[in-house]
C-alpha cells in the first residue's frame, strides 16, 4: 500500500493538482509570446524586477519568462518518469510564484479605497497565493517520489489496488 496516498482517489487528485499547475504554467507562459506587455505594468513597479527593463526590451523579458514557465511546467509534467526534474520545475515554479505575490504589495491599483482586492489587477494576482502552494506541494511530492525507484512505486500500487478492490 502506498503510505502517503493511501487511496485511489488521493492519487488522483494529486495529480489533477500538479499537471493543473503543469497546464496553468504552459499556457500563462505561451501567452507571453502573444502578448508580452501584458506584465509590464507589474514588472515595472516592482522594486525586485523593475530593473530587467534597463537590460531588455518589454517584448524580450516577456519571452523569457514565458520560455521559463513553459520549461518549468514541462518539467512538472514529467514528474512520474522524472521527479527529480519535476522537482527543478518545482522550484522554477516556487520563484516565479513567489514574484508575482510581491505584485500584490507594489502594483499600483491592487486595491481598491476600502482597502479591499481590486478586480484587476488585485483579485487577478490573488490566485498565486494558491499556486505557490500547489507548487510547494509538487516538490514535496516530487523529492518524496526521487527517492523510491519506479519499480517499487509501481509495485506498491498494484499491492494497494489488489487491496482496495472488492
Amino acid at each position: 500500500m502506498n503510505p502517503v496516498y493511501p487511496l485511489r482517489e488521493a492519487r488522483v487528485g494529486k495529480y489533477l493538482v500538479i499537471y493543473g499547475l503543469a497546464i496553468s504554467l504552459i499556457l500563462v507562459g505561451s501567452l507571453k509570446f502573444l502578448v508580452p506587455e501584458g506584465i509590464e505594468m507589474l514588472v515595472s513597479n516592482s522594486p525586485l524586477l523593475s530593473w530587467v527593463y534597463d537590460i531588455w526590451s518589454v517584448q524580450t523579458f516577456g519571452y523569457i519568462l514565458g520560455s521559463v514557465e513553459i520549461l518549468a511546467g514541462l518539467a512538472i509534467a514529467l514528474r512520474p518518469v522524472l521527479p527529480r526534474l519535476a522537482a527543478a520545475g518545482a522550484v522554477f515554479a516556487i520563484v516565479l510564484f513567489l514574484y508575482t505575490v510581491s505584485f500584490l504589495f507594489t502594483t499600483p491599483g491592487v486595491y481598491d479605497p476600502v482597502g479591499l482586492l481590486s478586480p484587476m489587477p488585485g483579485q487577478f494576482l490573488a490566485k498565486d497565493l494558491l499556486f505557490l502552494a500547489v507548487a510547494i506541494f509538487t516538490l514535496q511530492d516530487s523529492l518524496l517520489a526521487s527517492r523510491q525507484p519506479l519499480r517499487l512505486m509501481r509495485r506498491e500500487e498494484t499491492m494497494a489496488r489488489e487491496r482496495i478492490a472488492p
